[in-house]
């Protein structure tokens, strides 16, 4: 391949890139030379499950490592101490070192169903954050000012509105910028929340004459199943990359056709020429656009879980639903007679609160037995029911 068509493929999807040049200088020197660059990505172990909507970035950097790069993978157990003021509106709570370590483990694990290990070298801030100690710190912060950390928009907003701004939120971006300093960092890459940050590592590299300034690569944040809102937890619009192999698939079979090559172009690894050729068969009318859907579904299916589990996740969707059967393995739960409906499905994981059942029963997408739920007060008695929402969720309820 030459270097032109790797950084065709390394600039694909991107929101926006700053320093586009000198990312386009190192992929071709090692094409020639075969001398590796650094890319940096820093997470703050808040969480200890991720879903698709993340996986955006570490796809990116799977294709970076693909064309010459070293992944800097930086745990953030510093930075996670502190929190992320990135889109909040309040300052975060800090939390315990046991719950950072345990999400750590947690992420790397996870990531690396997507990163080469050989190629990805694994940092933990905390081991030049702890050094900095005092004279560091204030020297560091003495290389920004209030003023120009207060245009921040999040900052902004909450210093207009009179909402309190801890010390150490200004203090967090200063210190991910300085995991750039220490590094050496050639590129960095984040969404596009991350700007002010990212900007941050290629200011302070200036600043304390690291010899380079890095380039910024960021990705744009990935619509959820409506294909309107960015994928998030609580908005129950999400792909965990830990839920069970059949779930992952359902889920990716349910987008709309036009969501679906918004998820090629930033999951899939396929190249450019081999989604170009899927959109001209699906155009042309060569190929169906489910049948194009299902080799998405099967290839996201298949990196969290095996080729194996991804073939019978497909064979369990296609007996539900082309043959309209109930699955075989849904989950049972147990629950009091008299229980409400709404909190019945939330009890059984099918909603993920009241006020959305409500919701799910009032466009007619609730079935208890294959039969469609219209009252939304109503109180489940006696026996054993097959709750369904929509067409892809199932619990066995006994009701006691």
């Amino acid at each position: 391949m030459s270097y032109k068509k790797a950084l065709e493929e390394i600039l694909r999807a991107n929101a926006e890139v700053i320093g586009v040049e000198k990312i386009e200088e190192l992929v071709k020197k090692y094409y020639e030379t075969g001398e590796n660059y650094t890319v940096k990505f820093g997470v703050d172990p808040t969480a200890p499950d991720i879903h698709l909507g993340h996986t955006v970035v570490l796809q990116k950097l799977a294709t970076f490592q693909k064309h010459g790069a070293i992944v800097q993978l930086i745990i953030g157990d510093f930075t996670a101490t502190i929190g992320d003021p990135t889109g909040k509106s309040a300052t975060r709570k800090v939390l315990p070192r046991e719950e950072i370590e345990k999400n750590a483990k947690t992420f790397r694990e996870q990531a690396f169903k997507i990163l080469d290990k050989e190629k990805t070298k694994i940092y933990y801030n905390s081991k030049w954050l702890d050094a900095l100690g005092s004279r560091g710190l204030i020297a560091l912060a003495m290389q920004y000012n209030v003023a120009r950390m207060l245009e921040r928009d999040d900052f902004e907003k909450r210093y207009k509105n009179g909402i309190s701004i801890a010390i150490s939120e200004f203090i967090y971006p200063l210190l991910q910028g300085y995991d750039s300093v220490y590094l050496k960092s050639d590129i960095e890459i984040g969404g596009t929340d991350q700007k002010f940050n990212l900007h941050m590592g290629r200011y302070l590299q200036r600043a304390y004459n690291v010899g380079k300034e890095q380039a910024i690569m960021m990705m744009p944040i990935l619509e959820g199943l409506d294909g309107v809102q960015k994928m998030s937890k609580s908005l129950g619009n999400y792909i965990g990359v830990t839920e069970p192999p059949k779930d992952i698939y359902a889920k990716i079979m349910s987008i709309s056709d036009e969501l679906m090559w918004r998820y090629y172009e930033l999951l899939s690894q396929k190249s450019i020429e081999e989604i170009q050729a899927l959109k001209e068969g699906v155009k042309d009318g060569s190929l169906h656009p489910k049948k194009v859907k299902e080799e998405l579904a099967l290839e996201i299916t298949e990196r969290f879980s095996s080729k194996e589990e991804a073939k019978k996740a497909k064979e369990a969707f296609d007996s539900l639903f082309k043959k309209r059967e109930i699955p075989q393995d849904i989950p049972e739960y147990e629950l009091e007679e008299g229980i409400w409906i709404c909190k019945a499905l939330q009890a059984c994981g099918l909603e993920p609160s009241t006020s959305q059942a409500r919701r799910d029963i009032k466009q007619g997408a609730v079935r208890i037995n294959q039969e469609k739920v219209n009252d939304e007060q109503l109180k489940l008695e006696k026996g054993e029911y097959i709750l369904q929402v929509g067409k892809r969720k199932f619990a066995k309820a006994k009701v006691k």
